[in-house]
This record gives C-alpha cells, sequence and structure tokens, in this order.
C-alpha cells in the first residue's frame, strides 16, 4: 500500500468526503485518514437539509456561498447517482419556518429583513405567508399555525445515502480511505507533510483538515486557528406514515422513506451517549401542534448527536502562511454546502491556493479581530 499522496484529507465525514470526492474527480492522488466507524461523526446526527433562508445574519458572504450551493446540489445528485448508482433523493421545492403565535411570525420576519437589509446580501426570495397561504401547500397544519416564512431554494437528501455515495464514489476515482487512522501529529519538512497515525506515518503534499470539532486541536499544528464551539443536537423519528408533508419545516421532515425527523434542540452538553426527554418532550409536542396528525404516529428511535460547529457559526476555510499547503474547512452545514465543497473548494486546494473573492470572508483569522457572537446557526 502507498504512503505518499498529493493530499492527505484528515477527516472521513460529510465534509471530508466532499473534498475527497471533489479532488479525486479532477486526478489528484488522495488519502482520507478516518477514525473509521467508532467516530463519533456529525454526518450520523444531521437533519439532511439544503438549506438557505435566514442564513448569513451577521456574513453576507455565507448567504452568497449558501444560495450558490443550492444552486448546484441538483447537479451534484446527478453526478453521484451517474458514478455509483445511488439516488440521494434531493428534494429542492422549497422549505418552510412555521409560527405558532402572531408574535413568531413577526420575530421571523423582522430577523429575515435584518439578513435582507446587509450590505451585499444575496438576492433571493423569502416570502412571509399567513395562514391561509401555508394551508394550501400544507394542507396538514394544525390550528394553532399562524404563518410562516417560505423560500423556493431550500429542500432536504437522505443525508446517509449521500456520505455512502461519495465514499463509493471517492474510491472509484482511486482515493485511499484509511480507517482507524486518527491524525495525532502533523509536521512539514522539504515541502512534505508528515502525518503521524497509529497505524504509521502518512506522507503527502498537501493536507486538509476537516475533521470536525477536532480541527480545534490538529489547527494549530500547521499554523492554523478553527476555535470551535460544538453543541449537542436531539433527533425524534416516526414510524412510517403516508406523504403528507411535501415541504421540508426547519425542524420537521417527512423522509422519502416515509418516516418523520423532528429536530429542534441546541444544547451545551457534549455528551451523546444519552437524550434529555425534558428537550425531546418539548420538540414533540411543537411538532404535533404543528402538524397534529403526528400524534396519532409511534416514535421508533431517537438519538443525540455533536454537532460540528465554528465559534461564530460560520463556515472557516483557510490556508497556512507557516506551512505552505496546509488548509482547514470547518462548517456546520455540510449537507448544504457539500455542492461547494466538491465542485469549488476541492479544485482551489489542488491548486495549492483560496480564492479570497469566494472564500476570503471565511478566514479563521476573523476571530482575532472581532467578538464571536453565534448567527450562523439557521
Amino acid at each position: 500500500m502507498r504512503n505518499d499522496y498529493d493530499i492527505a484529507v484528515v477527516g472521513g465525514g460529510l465534509l471530508g468526503s466532499a473534498i475527497a470526492w471533489g479532488l479525486g474527480r479532477i486526478g489528484q492522488r488522495v488519502v482520507v485518514l478516518d477514525e473509521g466507524d467508532v467516530t463519533k461523526r456529525a454526518s450520523r446526527a444531521n437533519f439532511a437539509l439544503v438549506w438557505v433562508q435566514s442564513k448569513g445574519l451577521g456574513m453576507p458572504a455565507y448567504t452568497v456561498w449558501t444560495v450558490r450551493a443550492s444552486e448546484t446540489w441538483a447537479q451534484l445528485a446527478a453526478d453521484l447517482k451517474d458514478q455509483t448508482g445511488l439516488d440521494v433523493c434531493l428534494q429542492r421545492n422549497g422549505g418552510f419556518h412555521l409560527a405558532l403565535s402572531e408574535g413568531e411570525l413577526e420575530q421571523r420576519a423582522n430577523t429575515l429583513k435584518r439578513l435582507h437589509n446587509q450590505v451585499g446580501a444575496a438576492d433571493y426570495q423569502v416570502e412571509v405567508m399567513d395562514r391561509d397561504r401555508v394551508a394550501a401547500m400544507l394542507p396538514a397544519i394544525g390550528p394553532e399555525v399562524v404563518g410562516g416564512t417560505f423560500c423556493p431554494l431550500d429542500g432536504h437528501v437522505n443525508s446517509l445515502r449521500t456520505f455512502r455515495a461519495f465514499h463509493t464514489g471517492f474510491k472509484a476515482f482511486g482515493v485511499d480511505y484509511r480507517p482507524e487512522h486518527p491524525v495525532t501529529a502533523i509536521a512539514q519538512s522539504g515541502g512534505e507533510f508528515r502525518l503521524a497515525t497509529p497505524r504509521g506515518e502518512i506522507r503527502a503534499g498537501k493536507v486538509v483538515l476537516a475533521a470536525g470539532n477536532a480541527n480545534q486541536a490538529l489547527a494549530p499544528m500547521v499554523g492554523l486557528h478553527a476555535p470551535m464551539g460544538p453543541t449537542r443536537g436531539q433527533i425524534v423519528v416516526t414510524e412510517r406514515t403516508l406523504p403528507f408533508l411535501p415541504h421540508p419545516l426547519t425542524t420537521i421532515r417527512q423522509t422519502d422513506e416515509g418516516t418523520v425527523m423532528i429536530g429542534d434542540s441546541k444544547e451545551d452538553l457534549l455528551d451523546d451517549s444519552g437524550l434529555d426527554l425534558s428537550i425531546s418532550t418539548v420538540m414533540a409536542d411543537r411538532a404535533r401542534r404543528t402538524f397534529p396528525l403526528l400524534g396519532r404516529l409511534n416514535v421508533v428511535r431517537t438519538w443525540s448527536g455533536i454537532r460540528v460547529m465554528p465559534k461564530d457559526g460560520f463556515p472557516v476555510y483557510d490556508q497556512s502562511e507557516s506551512h505552505p499547503g496546509a488548509f482547514v474547512a470547518c462548517c456546520h452545514s455540510g449537507v448544504t454546502l457539500a455542492s461547494n465543497h466538491a465542485y469549488a473548494l476541492a479544485p482551489m486546494i489542488a491548486a495549492g491556493q483560496l480564492d479570497a473573492t469566494e472564500v476570503g470572508a471565511f478566514t479563521g483569522r476573523r476571530f482575532a479581530a472581532m467578538a464571536t457572537t453565534g448567527s450562523g446557526y439557521y
């Protein structure tokens, strides 16, 4: 087995897999170093949304970046299916954020107004709808729903199938996947990176840190900065039922298999070995009030997961000045941004230079110059 590569990608979750697939697609010799199936990866606990509305308050560049990802996701889904035969079940017919009181709806409208008043914010449509307009598109809503917001660029996918498709696809491109290879140290000498793992050293001309929350510890090894603020989220999944939800919500979606996923928590606790049933109860109750038919369904699965979250909620893409050829990539929205990572970020990495006009706003150096406030989450 070879031990030297053009590029080593550290992390085999959705983010690292999308980058590795994009690099393999353009002929790079790539190795993915991953902890493997024991990893408590966010890719297993995400909500699978391809989401635009409300993204970027406080950073207009994130709005632009997210819109671009939504617009190229159909091409990614088609390319993955053509290559692997796996349908990731992309549905991009718009998504809702629903309000259960007039106060909630007013607050939501004000947030979107602030977002669209940002200088340089992307021009995309988000409509504020009253109850009658929502009911015309979502007939199953309950009596407490007073209205909501709708964005035609929103959608969702089967995220586990997307994860499998990336791994299947990058292996077909000749990418070497190494599970049980967590990186413990990185050094550079003679223009080559040496990555230490429990199973031996790996050498590569470039290195991409895409290891989620672990990037906080890895980035300083190559002169980079990736402050993280991980959170825990909980998800409730019901039994299968007949299709009733043609558009995903921020916190409720019906999967291609007919189950309903409910998720709306953000906790500081970083232990994903258990659940806080009081939180699950609140999520389930709000979902039932939104769609009363959910009250008749059985819950078949619940879980918690640790979310990848840069300190201010916005992505971090950066390259090292002290260690040329080292890059870091961190983001919360690994599903939404997957097409950008495959089609835009990967070629920049292969070329050895990030395009400042496209991703310059996402440098980790921003944390040294400004106070961080959580504004990029939803």
